[in-house]
């Protein structure tokens, strides 16, 4: 069983909602966060800001974030993860190839959508796998969808934890039966 980063305790284990950001729930970011359960995370991406005003924005995020006790991730390089304080990064497999030791000790959760990326995932040293996107998103409306079944018996062959992400809400994780999920709107649009 892969271990989980040096950051977590070893009681501890992953948190069971994540809440994404990015230009679309920025105005609501806070409320979302505060609605979260202790323990949550939240991973910050807004791609959509020049890197001086992405990371001051990440300070308040962070900050928010830590007031109620979620983990804050970065959507970015292991390296500014760690320059940032992140609590853990959020990334392709290959956003990992070549900075495995930038990334030592956080939390490193790799994005996948098929068989290819889990097994990139594990190379890569991945802590969880966000496995996407189950249902049909607002994010990429004319993508396919894994599907229950499918997103299922990709979470089995994955080898890590799985975040079941795409379209999801309380709704959603309850119909695939899956506890560890992220959303955008669904968890920002409340």
């Amino acid at each position: 069983m892969l271990r989980y980063s040096a950051k977590m305790t070893r009681r501890q284990t992953l948190p069971q909602l994540w809440l994404l950001s990015d230009a679309r729930n920025d105005a609501g970011l806070f409320a979302a966060i505060a609605r979260l359960p202790r323990g949550s995370a939240v991973v910050f991406r807004h791609y959509h800001l020049p890197r001086a005003e992405r990371y001051a924005r990440w300070i308040e995020v962070r900050r928010m974030a830590h007031r109620f006790r979620h983990w804050a991730v970065l959507a970015d390089a292991p390296h500014r993860a760690r320059q940032w304080g992140a609590d853990g990064i959020y990334a392709s497999a290959a956003g990992f190839a070549g900075h495995r030791a930038a990334g030592a000790g956080l939390l490193r959760i790799v994005t996948a959508h098929s068989m290819r990326e889990l097994a990139a995932a594990r190379r890569a040293g991945a802590d969880a796998v966000m496995l996407s996107p189950v249902f049909p998103t607002r994010s990429h409306p004319d993508g396919n969808s894994l599907g229950v079944v499918r997103f299922r018996l990709l979470a089995r062959w994955a080898g890590v934890p799985v975040i079941a992400l795409g379209g999801m809400t309380a709704k959603g994780a309850h119909a695939a039966n899956w506890p560890r999920w992220a959303a955008i709107d669904g968890l920002a649009m409340q």
